[in-house]
């Protein structure tokens, strides 16, 4: 299994929004090492669901319930997309600022790649997020 970290502005999509849908096929990345990360997400992977922007925080854990396919929001086939299930959220969103002053996460991908939407997370990152959240 391996975990991500994938990210939404709030006014865009939202944890809350997503959780009224139940399920959502992730769309609308347009670059190409978060595209790359897309294709390497596999059913029953997690990710921490972050808002961007506004908030800057993780705010829950989804699930990989369908592989890499089509972008069905563009005919370029360079596009693809994955299908989320929200699985929990957390007991209180763990901030950009926390994750920032963590020595445990000094070199996570949400820091040293900021712009990147899609990213790959380590276990033991995931892990101590999941704590921090859950605490």
């Amino acid at each position: 299994m391996k975990y991500w970290l994938v990210k939404s502005e709030p006014h865009k999509y939202s944890w809350e929004k997503f959780n009224e849908d139940g399920r959502t096929f992730w769309d609308g990345v347009r670059n190409y090492q978060a595209r790359n990360n897309l294709r390497e997400m596999k059913e029953g992977d997690l990710a921490l669901f972050y808002h961007s922007n506004e908030g800057k925080e993780v705010v829950g854990i989804a699930k990989i319930v369908k592989e890499a396919y089509q972008d069905p929001t563009t005919e370029d086939t360079n596009w693809v997309v994955v299908e989320l299930e929200p699985v929990e959220a957390l007991k209180k969103p763990v901030t950009l600022a926390q994750i920032k002053a963590d020595p445990m996460l000094k070199d996570i991908q949400l820091i040293k790649l900021s712009r990147l939407s899609v990213a790959s997370i380590k276990p033991e990152e995931f892990d101590h997020i999941l704590q921090l959240g859950n605490e």
